[in-house]
C-alpha cells in the first residue's frame, strides 16, 4: 500500500463505540438511557487533533457490523480520514460502557474478547510511505499488547525511523502514549517488556504516573522523566492529576499547573490533552504554551459528558488557556 499525500498526524489504535449513560451518579443497572459515541483513545485523538485544524487519518480496524459503518461515517463526519480503518470479520466492533460519578469516579467496561479488530492490524496493512511521511506519528501502548497488532507497530516505527535525522534512527515527532490498561495485558512486567522495546522508536513519550511506573519502573514525576530520556525520547511529558502536568527534555523542565472546571466525566480528557498536544508540537509552540494549551484542551472535555464529540476547538481552548495564564500571573 502506498499514497502520494502525507498527513499532519497519522495515529493508530483503538476505535470503537463508547455507550454512554444519559443519568450522572446513578450504576449501569439502574440507567435507562444511553447515547452512542465514536470511542476509542487513538480515535479520539485524532479527532481532537482534526477539530484544530490538522489533516489527519487513523489506522484501526472495525467490524463487519453495523458498528463498524458507525465507526468509519463517524470518523470522517468529525474530519478524520479513515482510509486505513480495515474491516476485519473475526471480531465485532468493540463496545465501551461507562459510569459516571463525578468529579472522580468513571468506571470502563470493555467488551474487546477474545479481540478486537484494531488489534487484527497486520504489518502488510501500514501503509510505510504514509507513515514515513507524516508530520507526526502517535500510537499507544494498546496496540503492543497482542499480535498481530504488535508487529504491525513495530514495521510501522520501523518505516518511521527510516525517515529520522541521520545517525538516530527516529523520525522527529514519534509520539507513544503510555496509555496501560491492565485487562488487556497477561501481566504487568509483559507489558513493560513490549513499552520498553517501543521506547526505542520514539521522541515523545506521554502519560500519567501510574502509566510511567509501567514504563520505567518510577512513579516520582522526574525520576520518571529522566528515566524516559535515559532511553533515547527527547521529550518526556508526566501527567500528575491535581499536581498539573511536567514536560522535561534534556535542557529544559516545565511545570504547568491544571484547570479548575466542574468535571462532568473526566473520560476522554487525556485524548484530547493529546489532540492538542500535538498541535502545539507540530507549531513548534514552547514547550510551556504547548502543555498549558493540552492542559486547557482535556479541561474542557472533563467538563462535558461525550468524547470524541466533545473535542473542543482552536478558539475555545485559546479562550481557556490564555485566561488561565493572565489568573496565574495575577495571584
Amino acid at each position: 500500500m502506498s499514497t502520494t499525500e502525507s498527513f499532519d498526524v497519522l495515529a493508530i489504535g483503538r476505535s470503537g463505540v463508547d455507550v454512554y449513560p444519559l443519568q450522572i451518579g446513578v450504576g449501569l443497572e439502574d440507567v435507562t438511557s444511553f447515547g452512542k459515541f465514536l470511542g476509542g483513545s487513538a480515535a479520539n485523538v485524532a479527532v481532537a487533533a482534526a477539530r484544530l485544524g490538522n489533516r489527519v487519518a487513523l489506522i484501526s480496524g472495525a467490524g463487519d457490523d453495523p458498528f463498524g459503518r458507525f465507526v468509519r461515517a463517524e470518523l470522517a463526519r468529525l474530519g478524520v480520514d479513515n482510509r486505513y480503518v480495515a474491516t476485519h470479520d473475526a471480531y465485532p466492533t468493540p463496545v465501551t460502557f461507562c459510569e459516571i460519578f463525578p468529579p472522580d469516579d468513571f468506571p470502563l467496561y470493555f467488551y474487546r474478547q477474545p479481540s478486537a479488530p484494531d488489534l487484527q492490524i497486520t504489518p502488510d496493512e501500514i501503509d510505510t510511505d504514509a507513515v514515513a511521511s507524516a508530520r507526526l506519528f502517535w500510537a499507544t501502548v494498546t496496540g503492543l499488547s497482542e499480535e498481530p497488532s504488535r508487529s504491525a507497530h513495530f514495521a510501522a516505527w520501523e518505516s518511521r525511523g527510516a525517515s529520522g535525522p541521520t545517525g538516530t534512527g527516529r523520525a522527529p515527532l514519534t509520539v507513544l502514549d503510555l496509555d496501560y490498561r491492565p485487562m488487556f495485558w497477561d501481566s504487568p512486567a509483559a507489558a513493560t517488556e513490549q513499552v520498553q522495546r517501543a521506547l526505542r522508536h520514539v521522541t515523545v513519550a506521554v502519560g500519567n504516573r501510574e502509566e510511567c511506573e509501567i514504563a520505567v519502573g518510577e512513579t516520582n514525576p522526574r525520576k520518571a522523566a529522566d528515566a524516559l530520556l535515559d532511553l533515547g525520547v527527547e521529550l518526556a511529558i508526566v501527567k500528575q492529576g491535581p499536581r498539573g502536568v511536567l514536560g522535561k527534555t534534556r535542557h529544559s523542565s516545565v511545570t504547568v499547573p491544571p484547570n479548575d472546571v466542574d468535571v462532568v466525566n473526566g473520560l476522554g480528557a487525556g485524548d484530547s490533552f493529546g489532540g492538542s498536544l500535538i498541535h502545539g508540537l507540530l507549531h513548534g509552540w514552547p514547550l510551556e504554551k504547548t502543555l498549558r494549551y493540552a492542559n486547557a484542551a482535556g479541561a474542557i472535555v472533563a467538563s462535558r459528558l461525550e468524547c470524541s464529540t466533545a473535542m473542543p476547538t482552536a478558539a475555545e481552548v485559546a479562550e481557556l488557556a490564555e485566561r488561565t495564564a493572565v489568573e496565574a500571573v495575577n495571584v
